[in-house]
């Protein structure tokens, strides 16, 4: 099979036809093989039996409905599993992605040897409020996963090989930083194309305000694990041994200046009056906890059972 499609969902009963028909559209003019896999996540309208519905007219079409609504992660990990085609394109349901963007895409990754192709969005027809937090997310995330050729982390419209979504492990809130997790998978050769964003025509968003929140937390989150994920002690050992030997330094300058002091006839207090002896306790405290946090997370790391789970491209 040439092409999986994957769309999450949600309430977007009115889109899901129009959608479809497009879909098959320039599926046929380009001669491709193809599956529409729709990830119905808990909507709460009648968008799972307008899924039913296409399936009974199209054999080209596969639905998964969970029970309650889990997320865009959870959504695309299932919709993963069960691609089968060649290529993996991802796409929102609600008809801002346009499928005419899907044979360019297809392209870029049989024939330009690409891993991921991530859409850019450079003409968005979103509010402002949403656009300059948008900026400032795509400039933050170019910065720490190091991928700087990628404008839009958060572009629905993607395209991967089927070894790269084979490959990744989508959770939580981290379908924002697939590029980033499949860089970390050693997915290299990621690309970028311009795509048209169309004017939502039904419904409305789904996604307030605070996704740039959580979209930093989850960052940050990522960051750390693909630095120290395996090797906990390199953080929290260093950073605790760091701030431990502040704190002694500081305590043997207070101690000894009191000595000083009293050595040589001049006026002095007791050592327990002294903010610093205190600040520097509190700094060897909180060091002494840092190494222990990575001490026991250096256990828990050694005893995980995906441990030495590499990702191994090639055996001859």
């Amino acid at each position: 099979m040439d092409i999986s499609i994957v769309i999450p969902l949600f309430n977007e009963e009115e889109s899901l036809p129009e959608l479809y028909a497009w879909i098959e559209r320039v599926m046929k003019a380009n001669g491709f093989s193809f599956e529409v896999i729709f990830i119905n996540d808990g909507s709460t309208d009648h968008s799972w039996k307008v899924i039913e519905k296409l399936k009974a007219q199209s054999d080209c079409v596969k639905g998964i409905k969970f029970r309650r609504n889990y997320g865009k992660s959870a959504a695309l990990f299932c919709g993963f599993e069960e691609a089968q085609g060649d290529v993996v394109i991802t796409m929102d349901a609600d008809l801002q992605d346009s499928p005419d963007e899907i044979p360019e895409l297809y392209r870029m990754i049989t024939k330009e040897g690409y891993d991921l192709v991530s859409g850019w969005k450079q003409k968005r027809y979103d509010p402002l409020s949403k656009t300059l937090p948008t900026k400032l997310f795509n400039a933050t995330a170019r910065k720490v996963s190091g991928i700087k050729n990628l404008h839009d982390f958060n572009c629905g419209l993607k395209a991967y090989r089927k070894e790269v979504v084979k490959n990744i492990e989508v959770y939580g809130e981290m379908h924002r930083y697939i590029p980033y997790l499949a860089k970390n998978a050693g997915f290299k050769k990621i690309g970028e194309k311009a795509v048209h964003h169309q004017a939502r025509k039904y419904g409305t968003t789904k996604f307030g305000l605070n996704r740039f929140v959580n979209g930093y937390l989850d960052l940050i989150s990522l960051w750390f694990l693909s630095k120290f994920g395996i090797k906990p002690m390199h953080f929290f050992g260093l950073l605790g041994s760091l701030m431990f030997l502040v704190g002694m330094i500081s305590v043997i300058i207070v101690g000894v200046s009191k000595l000083y002091a009293m050595y040589n006839g001049l006026p002095y207090r007791l050592v327990t009056d002294s903010p610093y002896f205190y600040l520097s306790l509190t700094a060897m405290i909180i060091g002494t906890q840092l190494f222990l946090a990575g001490f026991l997370g250096e256990l828990i790391s050694r005893n995980a059972p995906e441990r030495n789970n590499y990702q191994i491209e090639k055996k001859v």
